[in-house]
């Protein structure tokens, strides 16, 4: 098919990366503008833009889409390429810009998302973070007819995963992707012999995935641990998960739920023991066991080699969140 493709993060150059091994006509790719990055804050290219440059690929970076926005000569030079691009459809993925009914309707057969959920499961901005932190046992993607509301499209194919006990953003990131791009190469294939069947979504069990803020980093000590363990797989890589100390802020990039209960009276945030295994500290009626941390600007670090650096002792705490006052377990 002849596709227009839509996206910016590493979740969507996976997927542009398969269709074009697949042997679709990329004609035109859409990506959010460069933006800086690194220590220099130098413009950079998202990966989905670099993909498309070094297959040579035409390129077009809109900051916006709207014709009567606050960039229409931008959303109407896109539009030009777009109708120009003659496409059979458009595949979109952690695009980042809603797309105006023009859009949609300019492909042949319309726009199709490729989205890390089961919908209606975690509508929204940031899926695989919320379905980590929330405990879910399973996960997937949805291949969704885009529609003009926020992933309220019908489902073309669905296809689900486990989460891992162990699995951080990271890791399901990377599993999504891939299982991304190889549905969405499925649902052209079937889209090419009229053997898509649109299922409208459920009305029941819709969720919002609402983007990860980095003030939700700080760990809060008084919950429990295992809501603080998915927090912090969560958040790993973005945000990560962090706890101050001494004025330190230190980053938690994995972290295990302990046994047993701290003793009475212990301070939510506690140092309760320190071993090259891993740092006990108290929580609500439980325990986490911290086991990567990274000091600012240092390497992240298994607890063995971070403690060579850094000199904990059980009885240190952890601040509280928000700097209110610990409370004391009672």
């Amino acid at each position: 098919m002849r596709l227009i493709f839509a996206g910016t993060p590493e979740f969507a150059r996976v997927a542009l990366a398969r269709l074009h091994a697949a042997g679709h006509e990329i004609v035109l790719v859409l990506s959010q503008p460069d933006r800086p990055a690194g220590r220099g804050m130098k413009l950079h290219a998202s990966a989905v833009k670099q993909f498309a440059l070094d297959q040579g690929i035409p390129v077009a970076q809109p900051r916006s889409l709207r014709l009567d926005g606050k960039y229409p000569d931008e959303a109407t030079a896109a539009r030009a390429v777009i109708e120009a691009a003659q496409a059979d459809a458009m595949v979109v993925a952690a695009y980042g810009l809603i797309l105006p009914q023009w859009v949609l309707d300019a492909p042949r057969l319309g726009c199709f998302n490729i989205h890390a959920s089961l919908l209606p499961r975690w509508r929204g901005a940031a899926p695989i973070h919320r379905a980590i932190e929330a405990g879910d046992l399973e996960t997937g993607v949805t291949i969704m007819q885009m529609d003009a509301g926020l992933d309220t499209g019908d489902m073309l194919l669905v296809q689900k995963l486990p989460i891992d006990d162990q699995d951080s953003t990271a890791t399901l990131h990377d599993k999504l992707a891939a299982l991304g791009g190889q549905l969405m190469v499925q649902a052209l294939e079937l889209s090419a012999r009229g053997g898509l069947q649109p299922v409208p979504q459920p009305t029941e069990g819709i969720t919002y995935a609402h983007k990860i803020e980095k003030h939700e980093a700080a760990i809060d000590w008084a919950q429990a641990a295992e809501p603080i363990v998915r927090r912090v797989r969560a958040f790993n890589p973005f945000p990560a998960a962090s706890a101050t100390l001494h004025g330190e802020t230190l980053k938690i990039w994995a972290a295990n739920v302990g046994t047993g209960i701290p003793p009475v009276g212990t301070e939510f945030g506690s140092i309760l023991t320190v071993a090259p295994e891993g740092i006990a500290v108290a929580a609500m009626n439980s325990v986490v066991i911290l086991a990567e941390l990274q000091r600012p600007g240092g390497k992240r670090l298994r607890v063995a080699d971070f403690l060579h650096g850094f000199a904990l002792q059980p009885g240190m705490v952890f601040e509280a969140r928000d700097s209110a006052p610990l409370a004391l377990r009672t």
